[in-house]
């Protein structure tokens, strides 16, 4: 590999499912990994095979489904598990297999209860298992950042001389500071004897948020991959965020001396994918993809914009997918102008039925607000891709009078069969909720509910998540609407759908690097 390439390796199926609620079903999966595929990641890990059937199958079936991006299962140094990811990921175009062992003093004596030499002999062994599956092995000693030096690049040679193409350096915890994980990236380069045999990649967590610093200082010192995650999603504080690495790598050419291959300008639809699935809003303020990331109130920053982008912008907001946050169609628009507007975005669906889906709900859309943006394009394609559910919306009538308390009645498709409910609540959204449970009858618990406007105005589309649970599996639901309380009704029925398709849904259990 030329040294000019940086490795855009994405966890955000596996360590970004690890965030409580998080949890996505297959069809989600398979929506976000092919966004990823067509964002030109150049390796995405699909899951942990073992860890579940349903990681199992996820892992399976994004084998099937994607070609140019390899598609990574991990596993622990064991046998069993690395045999289950060469299973799971036996249909994959470019199979990869990521092992891992901790070595820190701390995880080998309390976790592991393992020797020193265990460790070196149990990371052997399962690269040269894994390597009897596929050539495309990676390796990496977790707890890497709180591990003792010596014995890190003693592992590191013997992995490498077992066969693994790549070795990745986790600070497992978040504890590192960037100077010090760039000067330890560094001395494994030159301490490891047979270095130049494999390409040094990096996982770093957000616990002291400096995942993306860490990540960008081990760049620097020599690492050529980067694991990272869709809007930094991830286990406790989170991983590394793409979007945030691939842009300052990018934008601090004077800096780094390596670029990616990532299609930036899918990075906003994509983040706006990650989030919608995952029920997990982006903060206003977050870089790069967050609302506020390219707004300018201050009068002094305005007056600088109008004359001169670049005295306070140090990128293009068309650079990340954000071409216009301007009216651009209305109700008057014809398919011409719409399909203009979805390419200029780069949102194009792969094919015609798609693409008529999606100008239908541009159309009733359209209908029920004056403007439409850029950001309801971008989260109507979010949107397309539905599956045919059991439970469908079907009428909605919710009152409210002052001192009387709310009051819904809520008809639902239950299979081809209409049935109805009335309800009382505390408030609107909370009488509409009691409607469909008397429907429904789930015995499901409310664990979240969350309102996010979708672009500004009175007319805007509410993004409503709702996250419930049954039997401790937990169950993300999305609905958007210009009425926030219909919103509400279709993210609930969301959620039931997925709870009725996968009533036995095995726990993602927290784990691996």
């Amino acid at each position: 590999m030329s040294d000019k390439n940086l490795i855009i390796f994405d966890t955000t199926l596996r360590d970004g499912e690890q965030s409580p609620g998080a949890s996505m079903d297959i069809d989600e999966k398979l929506q976000i990994a092919s966004s990823l595929e067509n964002l030109n990641v150049n390796v995405i890990e699909a899951g942990f095979p073992i860890a579940s059937k349903g990681d199992f199958n996820a892992v399976s079936e994004i084998s099937k489904t994607i070609s140019s991006s390899t598609v990574c299962g991990l596993a622990r140094a064991l046998d069993k598990d690395i045999s289950i990811a060469a299973e799971a990921l036996k249909d994959a175009k470019l199979p990869r297999i990521h092992t891992f062992i901790a070595t820190s003093p701390i995880h080998m004596e309390k976790k592991l209860k393992m020797t020193p030499k265990q460790v070196i002999e149990s990371a052997v062994k399962a690269v040269t298992l894994a390597k009897t599956f596929t050539q495309d092995v990676e390796f990496s000693p977790e707890d890497a950042g709180r591990s003792e030096l010596g014995f890190l690049c003693e592992v590191i040679e013997a992995a490498i001389t077992a066969g693994a193409k790549t070795i990745n350096i986790p600070d497992t915890v978040g504890y590192n500071l960037p100077h010090q994980f760039g000067e330890l990236i560094k001395k494994i380069i030159e301490n490891v004897d047979n270095s130049d045999k494999a390409i040094f990649s990096v996982h770093c967590h957000n616990d002291l948020g400096l995942a993306v610093a860490n990540s960008l200082s081990a760049v620097i010192n020599g690492a050529r991959q980067v694991e990272c995650t869709i809007n930094g999603l991830g286990e406790r504080a989170g991983n590394a965020a793409l979007e945030e690495i691939v842009m300052t790598v990018r934008t601090r050419k004077d800096i780094f001396n390596c670029d990616t291959q990532i299609k930036t300008k899918n990075i906003l639809q994509v983040s706006r994918l990650v989030s919608g699935i995952t029920g997990f809003p982006v903060q206003p303020n977050k870089a790069i993809v967050g609302k506020n990331a390219f707004a300018h109130e201050s009068g002094i920053h305005q007056d600088g914009i109008i004359k001169s982008r670049e005295t306070y912008e140090i990128m293009r907001a068309e650079d990340i997918g954000l071409v216009s946050n301007s009216l651009v169609l209305g109700k008057h628009s014809g398919r011409n102008a719409f399909k203009q507007r979805i390419q200029d975005l780069d949102i194009m669906p792969e094919n015609d039925n798609e693409f008529d889906a999606l100008f239908f709900k541009f159309k009733d859309l359209a209908d029920k607000k004056h403007e439409i943006f850029d950001e309801d394009l971008i989260n109507l394609v979010s949107k397309i891709h539905t599956n045919k559910s059991s439970i469908a919306f079907n009428y909605m009538n919710v009152s409210t009078e002052s001192g009387k308390r709310p009051h819904a009645h809520i008809i639902l498709d239950i299979d081809g069969k209409m049935t109805e409910a009335k309800a009382n609540g505390d408030g609107a959204v909370d009488a509409a909720f009691n409607a469909i449970e008397k429907i429904v009858g789930s015995d499901s618990e409310l664990l979240l509910y969350s309102v996010n406007n979708i672009t500004s105005g009175t007319d805007a589309q509410g993004e409503v998540t709702v996250r419930i649970s049954k039997n401790d599996v937990v169950f993300n639901g999305h609905g958007a609407d210009t009425d926030i309380v219909k919103a509400s009704v279709l993210a609930l029925i969301n959620a039931l759908n997925k709870l009725k398709d996968n009533p036995d849904r095995a726990l993602v259990k927290q784990r691996g690097i």
